[in-house]
C-alpha cells in the first residue's frame, strides 16, 4: 500500500512540473509569435465563448454559503463524536461522518439554488 502512495505522489509532482513547463512555453511561443507581427495567430485576442443558459450570478453567495454549510456538518460531526452517538469501533459508522458532510454541502447548494430562482423570479 505504501507503494502505490508513493507512486501517486510523484505522479502529481511530475504532472505539476509538466503544467509549469507548458504553461511557460506556451507563454513564449506567444509572445514570440505577437514580436513577429503575427498578432492574429497569437489567439490572444480572441472574444471568449458566450456562455449559453444559465450562468453563476453569485458565485460568493455560493461558496459562502457551501462553506458555511460544510462547517455546520463539521461542526454536528464534532457533536455527535462527543456525546457518543458516533461509535468507532470495528469501523461501523465510519461511513456516518461523510455522509452528514455531504449533506451539508448539498444543503448549502441547495440554499443557494432557491435564493438565485427567487431573485430570479423578482427580475422577472
Amino acid at each position: 500500500m505504501e507503494t502505490l502512495g508513493t507512486i501517486v505522489i510523484v505522479g502529481i509532482v511530475f504532472f505539476g512540473v509538466y503544467s509549469l513547463i507548458k504553461v511557460f512555453t506556451d507563454y513564449l511561443l506567444k509572445r514570440k509569435i505577437v514580436k513577429s507581427g503575427h498578432i492574429e495567430k497569437a489567439g490572444i485576442l480572441e472574444a471568449p465563448p458566450v456562455q449559453t443558459g444559465e450562468s453563476n450570478r453569485y458565485p460568493n453567495l455560493k461558496w459562502g454559503l457551501v462553506a458555511l454549510m460544510a462547517g455546520a456538518g463539521l461542526i454536528l460531526i464534532e457533536i455527535f463524536n462527543r456525546t457518543g452517538t458516533i461509535v468507532w469501533q470495528d469501523g461501523r459508522d465510519s461511513f456516518l461522518p461523510i455522509g452528514i458532510e455531504l449533506v451539508a454541502i448539498a444543503l448549502g447548494f441547495l440554499i443557494y439554488f432557491f435564493i438565485v430562482n427567487a431573485k430570479g423570479m423578482k427580475g422577472r
